[in-house]
């Protein structure tokens, strides 16, 4: 599903209203997650899942040009660990 897709579908919902504040409550609430990680913290909601920065460790590489074997620098990335409720949906029950 593509973000516009999802935004058809939020719009859809008589909840929200208009496409308009779809795109404005998405992109709200994707900033306010954006920020959080970037500032080191975690998002969390009940069930639905967990939002968190990992700390990734170096590792070794091959430039596909050269063949040459390089070490790739760890850094910080995002993961999402999908909660209970979201499990149990997806597998159907």
């Amino acid at each position: 599903m593509t973000k516009a897709e999802f935004l058809d579908r939020l719009a859809a919902d008589n909840r929200v209203g208009s496409k308009r504040a779809a795109s404005d409550a998405l992109d709200s609430v994707l900033d306010a997650i954006t920020d959080t990680l970037s500032g080191g913290g975690e998002v969390s909601f009940t069930g639905f899942g967990k939002f968190h920065v990992a700390e990734r460790g170096p590792r070794q590489g091959v430039n596909p040009r050269t063949g040459e074997r390089i070490t790739i620098p760890g850094g910080k990335v995002p993961r999402f660990s999908a909660g209970s409720a979201l499990k149990t949906k997806v597998k159907g029950g």
